[in-house]
């Protein structure tokens, strides 16, 4: 549009107007995508220290001849949490979620996803809700 804006009718004044929107929509679009390339680029880089450090620890770890697996709820240590949780239950009969979970920490067990373990023990029939938050063996 080569025209001078004095020449130009209501028409063409709108869709140069509406051109003009939508050519800074996409501007600020294409530079919100450079900008989120760039943060998952650099969040990847953070990941891969992390991992290498963290491996580094976990060598470190080993040779001083300790599993560096414990405490993150890896392999049995689930099932062998959902055993205790289970154990427990049934010797007290009929518990709450806070005092499973005060027990679990004072016998060492990493307490922080106890309802989700009750819940998977409900699903599986080995304890039942009686009440809100309380739990007995099935």
């Amino acid at each position: 549009m080569t025209e001078s804006l004095e020449t130009m009718t209501s028409e063409e004044l709108y869709e140069l107007a509406r051109q003009r929107r939508e050519d800074e929509r996409r501007q600020v679009e294409e530079e919100r995508r450079e900008r989120l390339a760039r943060l998952q680029a650099q969040r990847s880089e953070v990941v891969a220290r992390q991992k290498a450090e963290l491996a580094a620890l976990d060598k470190q770890i080993k040779q001083l001849g300790a599993d560096t697996a414990k405490g993150r709820g890896r392999g049995s240590s689930t099932s062998n949490l959902s055993q205790h949780v289970v154990d427990i239950i049934s010797e007290r009969g009929q518990m709450s979620t806070r005092e499973l979970k005060g027990e679990l920490e004072s016998r060492g067990f990493e307490a922080r996803n106890v309802s989700q373990t009750l819940a998977y023990l409900k699903r599986n029939g080995r304890v039942v809700s009686t009440a809100r938050g309380v739990y007995a063996a099935a």
